[in-house]
Parts: structure tokens; C-alpha cells; sequence
């Protein structure tokens, strides 16, 4: 067999070549894959299972020849940027280290497909150097310098990477553009590549680099949330302060209008029972001085009576019989009124009780006047003035059914005093004297009254968590589910609750919709 040279070095070539782009294709691919796993050990936290405190920690002491944590920190970089674009555009992007200028764009996607999209036109696979050129046109860097000071960077010929740790160790570059801050140089290399480096990274002698210390691009964004959520609680406080103290000073305020309120109309109450009794007191006196006059005009005709019986005893009666018959009867007489009632005593120490009991008192001296004379007419007028049957028995009842109405009428206001009265509270004393309820219900005041009809439709009708309720919150598992808190404002879906607990703290109140809530019972 013949050996031709030509064939061999053709036939080389072409294996060579294969197998070296196949090489860098797996590289590239490797490099995406090494990505997910690495996301996949921080996300997991499988770290901790090999005995590292932190995923950085991890980086470091098992990645330290592979460029540890800031070559970990490239790669999500790179990952970030493909996942942000459109599934058309990643196949643009070969490597990791070609998404360094593409970084700053991801906060704008549509910029950053802009970017991609551009440089994919003048080839099909750009280079890092194409997709920074692109990167320019679409988002271009401003300078920035102020009056009267240095600028933040200075150019130079050359620069030299001598940290181990960078992907471009031992590498040199040139600084042909400004720095877009003080701590990194936008470094030139000489395959056309611009990257972003740290100051503390570079070696140039004639240039004095910063060398203040540089937070990596997630830093400072958490730095940035960390400052903004720190902002929102400053203003959350405040404003909870600011409705603490206005709710203490409304509560202050309610408080003392409340106290004022309530001495008034304790002033007014007190004042209209004592015009009530003076009334008693007049009418009393009024009906007393009639029954005084009457009387002397009964114990006058009595007298006047004795008088002619004596003058005229032959005329008038027939014999000396009749005559004693007739003082006989007016003894009588005197007897029975005797045992009624002694209106004079009444007219020096009038009765004590309220005008009901002076009626009593007149009805029952008119029953035992009409049982001692047998007169039916002092009986119906006894009847009449004590609301009963003219008879006997139905006036003794009536008579001891309004020797309760002072009683009655005592205990049915001793329990409306209460704060917080309910109807069965009320009930339970009312029913004991259900008989005479036209009476006390009578001498009650209008206020009263109406008291007792709010309670009595109030336990009528389902109870409903408003303005004034005492509630708890309704979930078992909530500290607030046993402290004892009052609704102060109803907006509407919500309640504003003032919680008993919260009174010596900044917040006070809080919000809580309706079905939140229960009403609050003593353990």
C-alpha cells in the first residue's frame, strides 16, 4: 500500500478539528450544567450535609482551584441572563463569560432582548466583545464627574489581574473607557473581551486604584430591599403611633365628655325627683286640708245634731228610749270614725310614702267606715279609689298588693342603676311583681320606661358585633383568642378594636373583618 502524505494530513485535520470543537461544545455545556447542580446544592442545602456552615463557605473549600465563590457567582450571573431572555435568543449565548456586559440589563428585559438581538445580527454566534458593543448602543454608560473633583476613574495603557480567584488571572488589558463606579475598571483584553473588574483585582503602578472594599451585584440588592423594608417598618410604626395617639387622646376625650354627660343627667335626675316630691308633697298637703274641712264640717254637724237632741228631746223623739237610741248611734259613729283614720294627725305629719300610699290610706278608712255603718256608698267610693271590686275581699287584696308598690318600685330602680343592664336581670325582679305592673309601671320615669322597653327588644333580637361590643378574637390558636378587647369604629368590612392588653403598648387598636371576631366571655 502506498503512503500518500497529502491523504494522511487532510485525514488528521479533520478528526483534530471534530474532536476540538467538540471539546469546547461540551465545555460550554458542562459550564451550564455545573450551574444547575451548583443551584441545586445552594437551594437544597446539601451543603450542611458535608459539613459547611454556608453555601459561600462550600464554594471556597471545595471549588478553590475552579475559581471558588466569584467564579460561582459568574456562572449564576450568566444563568440570570439566558433565563430572562425569550427561548429564540438563548442559542446566541455559548458561554458564561459572555453575559458579563449583559448583566446590567436584566432588571430591563426588554433592553437587554434588544441587546442580544442586535448583536446576533451581524453574527450568529457573537462574541463577548459583540455583546458588550450592542450592550452600548442599546443602554449607553453616561460619565459622571462633579465640579471640582477627580473623575472616578483614570485610563491607562495597561493593567495586569493578579488575583488568583478571577477567571483572568496572569491576564493583561487596557482601560479604554471610563469606570461606572469607584471600585471596578471596564477592562479590555486582547481577544476583544471586556469585563468589569475589581480594582483590588488589578496591578498598575502608575494608576492609584480605590481600594475600598466592593459588594458583588446580590449584595447590593439585598442591601437595597434591607434599606427599603427597614424604611417601611419606620413608616408602618409611625404611623401606628400616630393612631395610638390619636386613639388615646379620642378615648381621653370620650372619656371626660362621658364623665360630664353623666353628671348632668344625675343632676338633672336628682333635681327632677326632688320637683317630684315637692309635688307629692303639695298635692298631699292639698288633699289633706280638703279632708280637714270636711272633716270639721262632719264633727260640726255632729255636734249640732247632740245639741238639738238635747234642746228638744220631746219633740224630736217620742220618749226617753229614742233618746238613747240616738246618742247610742252617734257613739257609733265616732267609733267607726275613730278606727278609720285621723285626718288631723295626717294634716301635721303628712304620709312619707308617694301619693299611691295616700290613696291606700283614704280607700281603706272609707272600707272600715262602710263595714262600721254598713253603707254601700262609702264601700263603691273605697272601691273606686283602690281600683277594685266593691267588695269586702277584693279591696283587702287590692289594699295588700299596694302596700308592695314602695318596694316594687325600689328594687325595679336599683337594678336599671346598674351599668350594663340586661331584660333578664330586669325579669328576674320585675315577675315577683307582675300583679301590680300598671302600678309601678306608673310611677317609673319616662327614661325608665324606655329603658326597659330598648332592653326588652334588644333580647329580641340576635346579637351582632358593632360599635361598643367587648369581643375576643375567634381563632383558638391566637393569644388574642382569651384577652378581653372593645370595637371603637366600624369601617365598613372591618372593625377597629381597642384590645385591653395593648394599653400600656405603642399600638392600641388593629383591624380585623367581622367573622374574625367573637364575643368575649370571663374564664
Amino acid at each position: 500500500m502506498d503512503y500518500n502524505p497529502g491523504t494522511t494530513s487532510l485525514l488528521d485535520y479533520g478528526v483534530v478539528n471534530t474532536s476540538i470543537q467538540e471539546t469546547f461544545t461540551a465545555i460550554d455545556r458542562f459550564e451550564w450544567q455545573a450551574s444547575d447542580e451548583l443551584r441545586l446544592m445552594r437551594d437544597k442545602g446539601y451543603y450542611e450535609d458535608g459539613g459547611h456552615k454556608s453555601f459561600e463557605a462550600y464554594c471556597e473549600s471545595e471549588l478553590t482551584k475552579h475559581g471558588g465563590y466569584r467564579r460561582v457567582k459568574d456562572l449564576f450571573a450568566a444563568k440570570r441572563v439566558v433565563d430572562t431572555l425569550p427561548e429564540e435568543l438563548r442559542p446566541h449565548i455559548t458561554k458564561p463569560s459572555q453575559t458579563r456586559s449583559l448583566l446590567r440589563l436584566v432588571k430591563t428585559p426588554d433592553k437587554l432582548e434588544q441587546a442580544v438581538a442586535i448583536a446576533a445580527k451581524e453574527k450568529p454566534f457573537p462574541t463577548a466583545a459583540d455583546f458588550a458593543k450592542a450592550v452600548q448602543q442599546v443602554a449607553p454608560t453616561k460619565k459622571r464627574a462633579t465640579k471640582g473633583e477627580n473623575p472616578k476613574t483614570q485610563l491607562c495603557n495597561s493593567v495586569t489581574v493578579l488575583s488568583p480567584e478571577h477567571p483572568r488571572y496572569g491576564e493583561s488589558g487596557v482601560i479604554e473607557a471610563d469606570a461606572p463606579n469607584r471600585w471596578q475598571q471596564i477592562v479590555t483584553f486582547p481577544d476583544g473581551e471586556r469585563l468589569l473588574v475589581n480594582n483590588a483585582d488589578l496591578d498598575a503602578p502608575s494608576v492609584p486604584f480605590p481600594r475600598e472594599q466592593n459588594y458583588p451585584p446580590e449584595y447590593t440588592e439585598a442591601i437595597a430591599q434591607i434599606k427599603e423594608q427597614h424604611q417601611q417598618e419606620l413608616e408602618r410604626l409611625s404611623n401606628e403611633l400616630r393612631i395610638g395617639l390619636k386613639s388615646e387622646a379620642s378615648d381621653r376625650a370620650e372619656e371626660q365628655a362621658k364623665e360630664q354627660i353623666q353628671s348632668l343627667q344625675n343632676l338633672y335626675k336628682h333635681q327632677k325627683e326632688q320637683n317630684i316630691q315637692l309635688q307629692q308633697r303639695l298635692d298631699e298637703m292639698e288633699g289633706l286640708r280638703k279632708l280637714e274641712i270636711e272633716n270639721q264640717q262632719l264633727h260640726q254637724r255632729i255636734q249640732e245634731l247632740e245639741h238639738a237632741v238635747e234642746e228638744r228631746p220631746s219633740q224630736q223623739w217620742g220618749n226617753t228610749m229614742t233618746q238613747q237610741a240616738s246618742k247610742a248611734l252617734n257613739k257609733q259613729v265616732k267609733q267607726a270614725l275613730e278606727k278609720t283614720i285621723d285626718l288631723r294627725s295626717l294634716a301635721h305629719e303628712p304620709p312619707k310614702e308617694n301619693a299611691q300610699e295616700c290613696l291606700r290610706l283614704m280607700g281603706m278608712a272609707l272600707k272600715n267606715l262602710a263595714s262600721a255603718m254598713n253603707n254601700a256608698q262609702a264601700l263603691e267610693a273605697a272601691a273606686i279609689i283602690l281600683g277594685s271590686e266593691p267588695t269586702p275581699t277584693a279591696i283587702a287584696y287590692r289594699a295588700e298588693q299596694l302596700e308592695m308598690l314602695p318596694q316594687a318600685v325600689s328594687e325595679i330602680r336599683a337594678v336599671l342603676a346598674k351599668p350594663r343592664c340586661t331584660w333578664q336581670e330586669f325579669w328576674d325582679v320585675a315577675q315577683e311583681y307582675e300583679v301590680i305592673k300598671q302600678d309601678y309601671w306608673a310611677e317609673l320615669t319616662t327614661q325608665e320606661t324606655d329603658l326597659i322597653t330598648a332592653l326588652q327588644n334588644a333580647s329580641s333580637q340576635p346579637d351582632t358585633i358593632g360599635v361598643g361590643s367587648i369581643v375576643s378574637h375567634a381563632d383558638p390558636y391566637r393569644t388574642l383568642y382569651v384577652e378581653r378587647g372593645e370595637v371603637v369604629e366600624d369601617l365598613g368590612e372591618e372593625l377597629v378594636v381597642a384590645w385591653d392588653c395593648w394599653k400600656e403598648q405603642s399600638k392600641k387598636t388593629d383591624r380585623y373583618f367581622r367573622d374574625e371576631l367573637r364575643f368575649w366571655q370571663p374564664q
